[in-house]
């Protein structure tokens, strides 16, 4: 392992950091070694990485001095924030900040820090095109994000912009809902938009060639996507891959506000903005620069038919 240089990865049993450490130790070529940073490294999660020769610390983002040492000797640092794990903006912008004061301290050549735009660069706080969240944000959990970017000026930093998770129709309760009449309903409130979309792993392997580039796309910002698709497509292809009927619900955004689950205002604004600015937000998520980054990048049908066992259709 001593000839190998050290990728160190915050959030390493979640999606981003997870795909990210798979794609590391799946390389043949073995220029380099995962170093997986988790709370609890005796975890099912955290064993499974161990297994595929991942090295696994512990590190957790309320103590810097666990973050220094797991960063200490690395030669890249993934850094990633789960604002959904507590839902709070004050805790997204500390532990933005912890990742990104140890990298600064241990000196490491080069830091991902995986973002999102303000969204008050586009919507400003007092304007009425959407309800004002927690008093000083539009879109909490994309805004610490981007606000967060700040602190990563003081290290070799490439901004990794991402995009929608398919994968929240498996896990995050986006999935087809039986209409009661024997069809399904997916909802997605972009109306005619095509909004970015990738596979969570793939996040992990774009990542990964961001990294093999060396130095090339330090200090700049690289989004990507796996494909463009609106949500009356994303719809017919899960009703060709899926075997069943899927009509888009292209819900409004304070329909999608309205419905009460934790967050929901949060990204009820979110897909607003993201319909409303589609240009700007399309134009920085590029899925050929991901393609270059990771030739295995799935687009939408391929990433359906690979899961559909796994999506649920209750």
């Amino acid at each position: 392992m001593s000839d190998k240089k050290i990728i160190a990865v915050a959030g390493a049993t979640g999606a981003q950091g997870g795909g990210l450490v798979r794609a590391i130790q799946a390389d043949p070529s073995g220029q380099f070694q995962a170093r997986a940073i988790t709370r609890n490294p005796d975890s099912e999660a955290a064993q499974k990485l161990k297994a595929i020769g991942a090295e696994v610390v512990q590190g957790d983002l309320t103590d810097g001095d666990s973050i220094d040492r797991a960063f200490r000797g690395a030669h890249g640092a993934f850094c990633v924030t789960f604002y959904w794990d507590h839902m709070s903006p004050e805790r997204e912008l500390a532990d933005a900040r912890t990742l990104a004061e140890s990298a600064e301290q241990e000196r490491v050549p080069h830091v991902i820090w995986s973002t999102l735009e303000d969204t008050r660069n586009w919507v400003p706080l007092d304007s009425d095109r959407m309800p004002t969240i927690h008093d000083h944000y539009k879109v909490p959990h994309f805004d610490v994000k981007g606000e967060a970017n700040k602190f990563f000026k003081g290290s070799p930093t490439t901004f990794l912009l991402t995009s929608f998770y398919w994968d929240n129709l498996i896990g995050f309760g986006m999935n087809p809902k039986p209409d009661g009449q024997g069809s399904y309903t997916f909802t997605l409130p972009t109306g005619e938009a095509k909004m970015p979309g990738i596979a969570a792993e793939d996040i992990g392997k774009c990542a990964y060639g961001v990294f093999k580039q060396g130095d090339a796309l330090i200090n700049k910002a690289v989004g990507i996507a796996g494909e463009h698709i609106s949500g009356a497509e994303m719809a017919a292809v899960l009703s060709e891959v899926l075997g069943i009927n899927v009509r888009h619900h292209a819900a409004s955004p304070e329909e999608f506000r309205s419905y009460g689950f934790p967050g929901a205002d949060d990204l009820g604004n979110m897909f607003q903005f993201k319909r409303d600015f589609e240009s700007d937000f399309r134009g920085a998520r590029d899925v050929e620069v991901a393609r270059r980054l990771n030739s295995e990048l799935l687009n939408f049908r391929q990433w359906v038919e690979q899961n559909k066992d796994r999506i649920p259709l209750t």
